[in-house]
């Protein structure tokens, strides 16, 4: 079967999984998630995979080794496109609704450096800081992973200094749990949101990883 959008008992499971975030009620409800949760997203994953490339789906397991909250269990559920390691797509739902975004969400040293590099340098710079404006103004959340003060090395008044504070970057659409969810027209969301965040996520495949787009 095709997708036809999330059932309401998918954001009754995540309401109730923030309540009890527990192995004794994921235990009682994993049928519920698989059937409401788990096999829409992967519906809709497979749906959008021709435009956009093949999504994973996340474990709803927590890695809480180095946590101190030790909550076993994940209260949305992501899948991303992964057009180049940490680069690309992503879309979750959870209690609060749908959540779309496209960007970088971790850096090592040398890809931080090399996308600091490029906001500095106008040619490079100036086009991100366009491609952020717009995505703004169209109503998208910039976020990231960023610095409360200046990078070493580049001055306060820098013109770029916002974009410069940021060590992972995507811009990001949230959207309540209203009817529509429960249809086919969430995929028509994600769709519009990921064409949106194209412009992003080819700046940083191409001035992050060093190389451009690669093709599916």
């Amino acid at each position: 079967m095709g997708f036809t959008g999330f059932p309401d008992e998918a954001f009754l499971f995540y309401e109730g999984l923030e309540a009890d975030n527990s192995k004794t009620y994921f235990a009682r409800h994993k049928q519920l998630y698989e059937d409401a949760v788990r096999a829409p997203m992967l519906a809709l994953t497979d749906e959008l995979a021709a435009e956009f490339g093949a999504a994973q789906l996340f474990r709803p397991y927590r890695d809480v080794r180095f946590s101190k909250d030790k909550s076993p269990y994940k209260t949305h559920q992501g899948a991303f496109v992964d057009l180049m390691p940490a680069i690309g797509l992503y879309v979750e739902i959870s209690a609060a609704g749908l959540f779309t975004a496209g960007g970088v969400y971790s850096t090592a040293s040398d890809q931080l450096a090399r996308y600091r590099a490029a906001v500095d340098e106008d040619l490079s710079g100036k086009p991100l800081e366009a491609i952020a404006s717009t995505l703004v103004a169209e109503g998208y959340e910039l976020g990231g992973e960023r610095l409360k003060t200046r990078p070493r090395g580049f001055e306060e008044d820098h013109p770029r200094i916002e974009l410069l504070r940021h060590k992972s970057l995507y811009a990001g659409m949230r959207f309540e749990p209203e009817e529509w969810v429960h249809t086919a027209q969430v995929r028509e969301h994600v769709e519009r949101t990921w064409r949106a965040c194209g412009p992003l996520v080819e700046w940083l495949c191409t001035h992050v990883r060093g190389s451009e787009l690669p093709r599916r």
